[in-house]
């Protein structure tokens, strides 16, 4: 499988102005975003066989990966509320 669709932009396409204000101005931002480039990475040489790992393993990367896209969807919502104050 390919990381094409496990990109942020692909995930939440409707606030790409969001994700790149995110990423010039919050570091925090940046290092969820690069932690979880890291992970889509990791699972798709899992799944392409170039990467050996357990199936628990993978499981927990995409539980993982879940986990992140869910704090993006977080700072998302938080900087929509700020935005409209």
């Amino acid at each position: 499988m390919s990381e094409v669709g496990h990109d942020l932009h692909a995930a939440f396409p409707q606030d790409a102005a969001i994700l790149h204000s995110l990423k010039l101005e919050d570091a925090h931002y940046r290092e969820v975003a690069a932690r979880y480039h890291d992970t889509t990475r990791e699972i798709s040489r899992i799944e392409s066989g170039i990467e050996a790992s357990s199936d628990e393993r993978l499981e927990n990367l995409k539980k993982e990966r879940l986990a992140m896209l869910d704090e993006v969807a977080g700072l998302i919502a938080a900087r929509k509320v700020q935005t409209a104050e």
